[in-house]
């Protein structure tokens, strides 16, 4: 019997686990671990709350998990409760499926400003993340500036566009919908170093800026290449392109029927952030494309700013003992080997790229390099005692180990405490989980 180890519950650790099962059979034995009480990691806590189709792939990791040799072991800190280094000792195969939660840094003066996130935090918030559910935003301001031309970036500026009708069907927690209820927030500025051209925003979340009910998405005529420059793009970019232009069409007073403007800003980098305590404007050098990158020009503008959120992608948190790149913020690998038994996939090995589904064949691809190794005989014997032996050590040590039934019944408790028209009210606090599982 051989045992493996998985850090993370996201879709990543649960392809991997899919992959294993099948590679493996009956001849393995799989534990999923996780620092929350709760499954699934950015489907939960990343993905849109007005995106509930995205989220219904939880179901196929359910269907992985109820398995007899699939196991989930939540509320267990790696690195704290139990080092990387007990775990391979322990398990045939550690498989670091951490993904990439911590925000990259500004890297510019005034970046510590209040009412200044990173699209981590942020999302954070509105998903009722426990580590972000205290952020608590300061939407009082009239300008809100979103750093970023990916679908993070237009999550955010819908999330703050919407009205409280628009997140029927949301699961939305209660804190940040009564927040968003009260903003005062009239213009949000989608900042981006380059031009429409080099977006990275997919046709259905660009879409979605057209149907809100009370904000009209503005894009400058000048700032769009000419039409016959389209032709050379793949169809998908050429498509959200063509949502730009559509933008750049709608006539003034069409846009002026609607309270709250979303305005595109390109070819420009922010410098600064610019406040005493809490952020008041952003400096801004406008760029010109060499070569597919954005050079600075010289030219400095301001833009009002009451609260900035950038979305400039995540880095993955270092864990004790295990190589890390720095550069690149994810765990030193040759293409998810980072030392013998010890794995990584998804976003911890490849950095912050790709959908939900590219992690699938992330997955299948770790599993058949485990595979190798266990018939080239890299991992040894199979004696290791995985669970059983896990199972000891977090009794010796009193941990609370929360299993998939436990969250079953987390999920229950969520359900019922719902308000109308939301599938669930998540639990914003660890304790809170804990106590709802009983």
């Amino acid at each position: 019997m051989r045992h493996v180890a998985i850090i993370g519950s996201g879709p990543a650790g649960y392809y991997t686990a899919e992959a294993a099962q099948k590679a493996l059979g009956e001849d393995v034995r799989i534990d999923i671990f996780d620092t929350l009480p709760v499954p699934y990691g950015l489907i939960r806590s990343g993905v849109a709350p007005d995106h509930q189709s995205i989220k219904g792939v939880s179901r196929r990791y359910e269907k992985v998990a109820l398995s007899d040799n699939v196991r989930f072991v939540g509320n267990v800190m790696i690195g704290k409760d139990v080092s990387i280094a007990e775990l391979q000792g322990l398990y045939d195969a550690v498989v670091l499926a951490t993904g990439a939660p911590k925000d990259r840094d500004l890297g510019i003066p005034g970046e510590d400003l209040g009412n200044v996130f990173g699209s981590a935090a942020f999302v954070g918030w509105y998903n009722g993340h426990p580590q972000f559910a205290d952020l608590a935003p300061d939407l009082s301001g009239k300008t809100a500036v979103v750093i970023g031309m990916g679908n993070v970036a237009l999550d955010v500026a819908r999330i703050l566009s919407k009205t409280r009708g628009e997140f029927v069907g949301s699961d939305i927690v209660t804190h940040a919908l009564q927040a968003l209820e009260g903003s005062k927030i009239e213009r949000i500025v989608i900042l981006g170093r380059r031009g429409p051209h080099q977006i990275m925003m997919t046709p259905k979340e660009l879409g979605e800026l057209g149907e809100l009910e009370r904000a009209s998405p503005h894009v400058a005529n000048a700032d769009l290449p000419e039409l016959g420059d389209d032709a050379i793009l793949e169809p998908g970019l050429r498509k959200s392109v063509s949502h730009l232009r559509a933008f750049a069409a709608t006539p003034e007073h069409i846009r002026a029927e609607k309270p709250k403007a979303i305005e595109f800003v390109f070819m420009s980098s922010p410098s600064a952030l610019i406040g005493n305590d809490k952020v008041e404007a952003i400096e801004v050098e406008k760029t010109r494309l060499e070569h597919g990158r954005a050079v600075g020009t010289g030219e400095i503008e301001r833009i009002p700013a009451d609260l900035v959120v950038a979305c400039i992608g995540y880095r993955t948190s270092p864990i004790p003992g295990v190589p890390f790149d720095e550069r690149q913020g994810r765990f030193a690998n040759d293409e998810g080997r980072i030392l013998p038994g010890l794995y990584c996939v998804g976003w911890a090995r490849r950095g912050p790229t790709g959908t939900i589904g590219t992690n699938r064949p992330d997955g299948y691809a770790v599993v058949e390099l485990i595979g190798a190794d266990i018939a080239e005989g890299t991992l040894g014997p199979a004696r290791k005692q995985g669970r059983a032996g896990f199972d000891e050590l977090a009794a010796e040590r009193d941990l609370d180990v929360v299993t998939f039934r436990d969250w079953k019944r987390i999920e229950e408790a969520e359900e019922k405490a719902a308000r109308e028209g939301a599938p669930r009210e998540k639990f914003v606090d660890v304790e809170a989980m804990i106590r709802a599982k009983g």
